[in-house]
């Protein structure tokens, strides 16, 4: 791989990374707090709404929404426990057929 490339790539993965949506609502709040900026009005403040905006998204999307109740969140299906009940399938080490006390 080129070294233009590879620095390309490292540029769109630290800029981009996992979530898009995040990297273009930022890039849109830099350019309407540069578009204010051009009017009389101050623009400091808005970049910072932005931002709380966008991690605001950012977490309502990435956290379940099972967590805040008593619900508990939905989670991937497990296969089965072997119990104390159901045998495990391996011989015991005193052989077949011997039990504890058994001579």
């Amino acid at each position: 791989m080129s070294r233009l490339a590879a620095f390309g790539r490292f540029w769109w993965d630290f800029v981009i990374g996992d979530d898009w949506l995040v990297a273009v609502l930022v890039v849109a709040g830099i350019g309407a707090t540069a578009a204010l900026a051009t009017t009389s009005v101050a623009a400091w403040w808005l970049l910072p709404l932005v931002v709380l905006g966008v991690l605001w998204l950012s977490l309502r999307r990435a956290i379940p929404l099972g967590l805040k109740g008593s619900t508990p969140a939905p989670q991937s299906p497990r296969p089965p426990v072997r119990g104390a009940g159901q045998a495990s399938g391996r011989r015991s080490a005193r052989g077949p057929g011997r039990q504890r006390g058994s001579r």
